[in-house]
């Protein structure tokens, strides 16, 4: 399946095709354009957008609190992962103006304007990023266990 968003990613535009490929659609092809060109291009290529305005798979507010698009793919997937929903978390504390961050959200905001800054393109850019996810995921996995041991 193709998916289309806005170039330039950071966080949420990189979060997602990383969510996408690891628990959605693992042959996913990603498309990046500027900002306008989103919706049309999506109808001419058959491809599913998100991270803009108007569509299903965006920004939203839950609880008086933004959620971003990570957010809605997990919600509209039903995934219950108890590491994915901490590593939501973090996403949501880097892309969002949110009270009360978690602590690696910082972090991850910073990593992801640096690579967005040493990336010749989005594609490159999510390639040289999934790794960092990847870990990311194994430490949420670790952080939640720890946090269900010491209950």
């Amino acid at each position: 399946m193709k998916w289309i968003t806005r170039e330039r990613a950071m966080v949420d535009r990189i979060a997602c095709p990383w969510l996408i490929k690891r628990f959605i659609d693992p042959d996913a092809e990603f498309i990046y354009v500027p900002p306008q060109e989103v919706l049309k291009r999506a109808k001419e290529l058959n491809a599913v957008p998100f991270d803009v305005e108007n569509v299903e798979l965006t920004h939203f507010r839950e609880e008086n609190e933004e959620r971003v698009s990570f957010d809605a793919f997990i919600k509209k997937y039903n995934l219950r992962d108890p590491a994915l929903l901490e590593l939501a978390r973090i996403v949501r504390g880097a892309d969002a103006k949110i009270d009360n961050p978690p602590p690696e959200s910082p972090g991850l905001k910073a990593l992801a304007r640096g690579f967005r800054e040493i990336a010749r393109d989005d594609l490159e850019n999510i390639k040289l990023q999934f790794p960092a996810y990847d870990a990311l995921y194994a430490y949420c996995k670790m952080k939640v266990a720890a946090k269900n041991n010491a209950l």
